[in-house]
């Protein structure tokens, strides 16, 4: 059997996605991307997420590169990762735009 490597931008949606596989991360993203700056407090207090979970997911998001932040003491300024979310837009557009029965108007399994 061949060896078969992924594409680099296959390897980034699947990575964007893993970050985003959680309701409490899709949240923080939605949070964030309606920031005109840097949100600078404590994200449990404006969202429905644990406190003990936030930096968790925070952890995750950063990693995955979709947001940026700093530490602050004592709290924690994050953003939107403007170039990595542009990349995410276009990665997943292309991802779904890719189906051949996109513009059919009957299932391709009648």
């Amino acid at each position: 059997m061949a060896n078969k490597e992924y594409s680099i931008q296959q390897e980034q949606v699947a990575r964007f996605a893993k970050a985003m596989g959680h309701p409490a991360r899709i949240a923080i993203l939605q949070f964030l991307a309606k920031q005109t700056q840097c949100y600078f407090g404590d994200i449990h207090e404006e969202l429905p997420i644990a406190k003990a979970t936030v930096s968790q997911h925070l952890k995750e998001l950063k990693d995955a590169g979709l947001i940026q932040g700093e530490v602050e003491t004592p709290k924690v300024k994050y953003c939107i990762n403007r170039e990595n979310w542009q990349l995410a837009e276009t990665l997943f557009g292309e991802f779904f735009d890719g189906c051949a029965c996109k513009n059919k108007k009957e299932s391709c399994c009648e």
